[in-house]
């Protein structure tokens, strides 16, 4: 099953570009176990939205909790659903660096 989580970040920006390499390091793991649908920052980096493979909204919020941006505290607050998927589009995937 699909969730989105909906994540709100700190306004502490030296703090989220600090941290956001750990960040992204956890993200890719996720994607090459198959856990990560998608992620992305919104663009004023106020938060994003992840979206996981998983068999429920407390292993989402294990997985958020053991996030570098949740330790690091860059995550100040989130809201997972169940989400599915209706229309998609071929974008390009890219692994961020």
């Amino acid at each position: 099953m699909r969730f989105a989580a909906l994540i709100t970040y700190t306004t502490d920006n030296a703090q989220i570009a600090a941290v956001r390499p750990a960040h992204r390091e956890y993200l890719n793991r996720l994607y090459d176990e198959g856990r990560l649908v998608l992620a992305g920052p919104f663009e004023d980096d106020s938060g994003a939205c992840i979206v996981y493979e998983a068999e429920s909204a407390e292993q989402v919020e294990s997985w958020l909790r053991a996030d570098p941006f949740c330790v690091h505290g860059v995550f100040v607050r989130w809201d997972i659903r169940p989400w599915r998927i209706v229309f998609v589009n071929h974008l390009p995937m890219t692994r961020p660096s």
